[in-house]
């Protein structure tokens, strides 16, 4: 049974989710190899913890490699959204990342066979015109949002296949392997980065506060999170939790202005913009749940 305190843990956890563009942007070394840190810690975190709750590793090989893989479409996912944050700002990252639903009504019905519901097609139109606003008016930071709706289509892309996973096995274990799996995928890509976006160097070597900022976001933002949401979803109810989740950008954005200022300071239009994408997100679990209560009637 759910009580007051597991609805507050659960915005907490929302709340370290939009906690973690600002992170990525007070990190000083670049995205891809702060990536490469965020997936290392975290799939040791994850690995001490299951040892210490003594689960079984052993998966067969053909499992694991599907879940490695999709590790490297999370690694994708990170690398892209620290960079989006960088190359415009953390509220355009963040109003971008909003689009994971929209992505998500068209992926999940070609992915699991179902028809496309068209409360989902308004509610993505909606998110479109958002958009345009958004490019209208914050048009300087159109590589920023581009790669910003690259990131969610990668975060709907791997939700959907982690949603066949489940049914299958522990969740602890599928993120374990996909952290691995996304700290290999980050290192193949390090020949690339090397050679198209550095030079030929890596700023492998955090320095200073940067080892505070990536311990905080390896292990509380992503193993603690991580943790605490699959237990609180043993009691919530996934409308709860999805409507909670929903509202991660309105807190990263809110958080950006207050910890940058000036610099996280848009247009009119970009709010207006941004208002009308959260909208579409936080309208989808309601008219979800009335169309499915149509149908039991």
């Amino acid at each position: 049974m759910s009580t007051n305190r597991d609805y507050i843990q659960l915005h907490f956890i929302v709340f370290l989710w939009g906690f973690t563009a600002i992170l990525g942007l007070l990190i000083s070394i670049p995205s891809v190899e702060l990536v490469f840190w965020r997936t290392l810690l975290a799939a040791i975190g994850l690995g001490l913890l299951l040892l210490f709750r003594k689960r079984n590793f052993r998966l067969g090989y053909k499992e694991i490699l599907k879940i490695m893989a999709t590790g490297v479409l999370i690694s994708s996912h990170w690398i892209l959204f620290f960079a989006s944050a960088r190359v415009s700002t953390a509220s355009v990252c963040l109003a971008g990342m909003a689009t994971c639903s929209l992505w998500t009504s068209f992926l999940e019905p070609v992915m699991n066979n179902r028809k496309v519901k068209l409360f989902e097609v308004g509610l993505g139109l909606l998110v479109i015109i958002g958009l345009y606003i958004i490019f209208r008016f914050e048009f300087n930071y159109a590589l920023g949002l581009f790669m910003a709706l690259a990131s969610a289509f990668l975060a709907s892309l791997f939700t959907v296949i982690n949603g066949q996973f489940i049914h299958r096995y522990n969740p602890y274990m599928i993120t374990f392997y996909e952290m691995i799996g996304a700290c290999l995928g980050t290192v193949i890509f390090f020949p690339v980065h090397m050679q198209v976006f550095t030079n030929g160097e890596l700023e492998l070597f955090p320095t200073g506060l940067d080892w505070l900022y990536i311990l905080l976001l390896a292990w509380v933002c992503t193993v603690y999170a991580y943790s605490v949401s699959v237990e609180l979803m043993k009691r919530l109810s996934a409308f709860a939790v999805n409507l909670a989740v929903n509202l991660e950008p309105v807190y990263g954005i809110i958080l950006a202005l207050i910890v940058f200022g000036d610099k996280e300071q848009m247009q009119p239009g970009f709010y207006l913009g941004t208002g009308m994408i959260l909208l579409s997100v936080l309208c989808y679990p309601v008219l979800n749940r009335l169309f499915r209560r149509k149908k039991l009637v």
